[in-house]
């Protein structure tokens, strides 16, 4: 019977956790609005950003080799841009990965990730 206990414990303390959030957002609805706001826009900005921010990985030589085996660091212009987003976002398509699509997706989410944290934390700090 410890595994059930263990499930109903995990559980009863989600519940718990998903009240006090519902608590919150009753009692604090301005700020997490501005928090809300906060995510979208950096994950937008992250977005936008990604080529730029994918190509300056990839020309660091963060990004290990493009598909064709390739060092992504020697490559430049588009194809570094190109290379660099695959890579982020798993690797070609036709090597089986995301590809550029899910490199800009994987991008902006942690962009959207960070600027939430952020604020929330400057907001549970106020």
């Amino acid at each position: 019977m410890g595994f059930f206990d263990f499930v109903g414990d995990a559980l009863s303390s989600g519940l718990d956790v998903a009240s006090s959030a519902i608590d919150y957002v009753t009692e604090n609805p301005g700020k997490v609005m501005l928090v809300v706001g906060s995510t979208v826009v950096t994950g937008g900005l992250a977005a936008v950003a990604a080529p730029a921010l994918a190509a300056a990985a990839g020309g660091a030589g963060l990004l290990g080799a493009a598909s064709t085996g390739t060092a992504i660091g020697t490559l430049s212009g588009a194809a570094l841009t190109n290379a660099s987003l695959a890579a982020v976002g798993g690797g070609a398509l036709a090597a089986g990965g995301g590809g550029m699509a899910a490199g800009v997706s994987t991008i902006a989410a942690t962009g959207a990730v960070a600027g939430g944290v952020s604020s929330a934390a400057i907001m549970t700090t106020s």
